[in-house]
């Protein structure tokens, strides 16, 4: 009885160690490291929230007189640590609200060519979600 059990196990446990070592195996998706960085979808909750932390930190720091938005996110990066870092390439661009004015979600872009003001800024997010913590480790901009 033994003997007959261990023949289907044998064969079940080749299968596996086949379909881990096979090339087809890794070619749909490469292995994960563990607290490497990896490329994450611009749209998930996490990105948009550490997004719109990063522009308002940015606008917080700005000298200038108008609100900067977020034109698109170029790429965004996580790396699992003791909580979530985003690297964030973003595009800004300079809307016709000043600072003054709360609702920077509907505020359009300048169209005249002399205020208009496009950035391509790289931030560096670290969050701790389940302490409610964020805050920015670094950041570069430079004209787009």
């Amino acid at each position: 009885m033994a003997r007959s059990l261990s023949v289907p196990l044998l064969l079940l446990g080749a299968l596996a160690v086949s379909l881990v070592v096979s090339p087809a195996a890794g070619a749909r998706q490469a292995p994960r490291r563990l607290g490497g960085v990896e490329d994450v979808d611009v749209n998930e909750e996490g990105v948009q929230r550490a997004v719109g932390f990063a522009i308002s930190e940015y606008n917080k720091g700005s000298n200038d007189a108008y609100h900067s938005r977020a034109v698109q996110v170029v790429r965004a990066r996580r790396q699992i640590v003791a909580g979530v870092k985003y690297y964030l390439d973003v595009e800004l661009g300079r809307t016709t609200c000043t600072k003054s004015q709360p609702n920077l979600a509907d505020c359009p872009f300048h169209e005249q060519p002399e205020m208009q003001r496009r950035l391509l800024c790289s931030f560096e997010i670290y969050s701790v979600p389940w302490l409610n913590k964020i805050s920015m480790l670094n950041s570069r901009c430079q004209n787009a």
